[in-house]
């Protein structure tokens, strides 16, 4: 689906979708355990996987608008049916390998193209060190995958800086086993928040999980239990911020734009709050209320060190391009490794709009006093926060950009585009 955008200004309040990243470990938590019912959800492409996932380890899941029940497998996957089909969702294919390694028979893990093209052999060879069967049917590290052989835990050594997700696999599946998991770090964690969120996901289902001198550790032998049977997911900062982006780049004149469900979690992505105003936006958050409160400003450079906020790179690009002044991303590299490369795929996009933007490895340079956007044919490259940033982009190019792929917007935001319609924004599609 493509969608054209025109320079628009936009006011008014809206709602920041339930976090993604919440939605799927709250999701494979309740797998985890007897019976558990996961309100306020997001209910995606994405999420729909990992609900999937769950189905096909022995579990039931029945949804009702947001609202989740889950009656899970008690801790032990059975085989599944069928192949598992983790579509475009890297979290899913991730947390569900480990929790694959438990099973005393085989499972099959595929996905899409692109996620068919994710690295996954570090956590294949953690689940194969920790008593399990771990394999890539191409031998090449990525899906399909085969996992199973009942992994019963011990001490591993993984790198960090590869996908925080490795971690997070474990530590979920690490409670669940006889022995416990252990685990290592052999790099410098990148990504770390996401790893805090599993935590925090974790202490809520009653799993006690810490981190060590070396990495992290979770005893094994434990019940995923949350409190009172239910457990609520905290809104969404990574999709947030191309909220906050819009307030800030095409407010209208003396309005502002109101982003309800901004509770405080453990979400690194929340980083944008700071991004916005370093820059010159003004931003107000009434952390009781949830609610963030941005207005139109005239925005100036700055430097962000993306490891621990990967997904924030797009939007932070955006802003950059249209802010006075070079902004520069840093230590970025593996946000090459997403849906998309995310760092060309920013910067060649960008470029089509006129943008002045230099590349690097672990670079991303956006010259945004050498720019002035235009609207034009741009490709969302089937990864939804390519997307949804070169909208915003769109709304202050000077005449119409057109996005193809629009519709991968449903992986973490299914109504983006009309929320922005809904603040104002000039949006077709077709």
């Amino acid at each position: 689906m493509d969608v054209h955008i025109s320079q628009s200004r936009v006011h008014g309040r809206t709602r920041a979708p339930p976090s993604k990243s919440y939605t799927h470990r709250a999701i494979l938590a309740a797998g985890y355990s007897d019976e558990a019912i996961v309100r306020d959800a997001l209910v995606s492409a994405d999420t729909k996987a990992t609900m999937r996932a769950v189905r096909g380890f022995g579990g039931s899941v029945e949804r009702d608008g947001q609202t989740i029940d889950v009656v899970g497998f008690d801790g032990r996957p059975a085989a599944p049916d069928d192949v598992i089909d983790c579509a475009n969702s890297g979290t899913t294919m991730r947390l569900v390998t480990a929790c694959a390694g438990l099973g005393d028979n085989l499972t099959v893990l595929t996905g899409d193209e692109s996620l068919r093209s994710r690295p996954q052999g570090p956590l294949l060879d953690a689940v194969f060190d920790l008593d399990g069967r771990a394999e890539s049917t191409r031998r090449n590290g990525q899906a399909p995958l085969v996992v199973g052989d009942g992994m019963s835990g011990g001490t591993v050594e993984i790198p960090g800086d590869v996908s925080s997700q490795y971690i997070s696999a474990l530590l979920m599946a690490g409670a669940v086993t006889d022995d416990g998991i252990d685990i290592e770090l052999t790099t410098e964690l990148k990504s770390a928040p996401y790893v805090d969120i599993t935590l925090e996901v974790l202490d809520d289902f009653g799993v006690e999980a810490t981190r060590t001198d070396t990495g992290f550790s979770v005893s094994g032998g434990q019940s995923y239990r949350p409190a009172g049977g239910e457990y609520s997911v905290p809104g969404d900062f990574s999709s947030m911020s191309y909220l906050l982006a819009a307030g800030a780049v095409a407010g209208a004149d003396g309005e502002s734009v109101v982003v309800e469900g901004a509770r405080p979690s453990a979400q690194g992505d929340s980083a944008i709050v700071d991004i916005v105003r370093d820059m010159g936006a003004d931003v107000e958050w009434d952390e009781d209320a949830g609610e963030l409160t941005v207005s139109v400003a005239d925005l100036s450079g700055t430097t962000v060190d993306v490891g621990d906020t990967p997904d924030l790179l797009p939007t932070i690009a955006v802003l950059g391009a249209i802010a006075d002044g070079d902004t520069v991303i840093e230590n970025c590299e593996h946000v090459r490794y997403k849906e998309t490369d995310r760092v060309t795929a920013m910067a060649e996009e960008l470029a089509k709009m006129g943008a002045n933007v230099t590349e690097q490895q672990d670079r991303l340079t956006i010259h945004g006093g050498d720019t002035d956007l235009v609207g034009a044919a741009v490709d969302g490259r089937g990864d939804h926060r390519i997307v949804m940033s070169l909208a915003i982009a769109g709304l202050v190019a000077d005449g119409q950009t057109t996005i193809s792929g629009a519709e991968h917007v449903d992986v973490s935001f299914p109504n983006f585009f009309e929320s922005m319609r809904a603040l104002g924004a000039d949006v077709t599609d077709a």
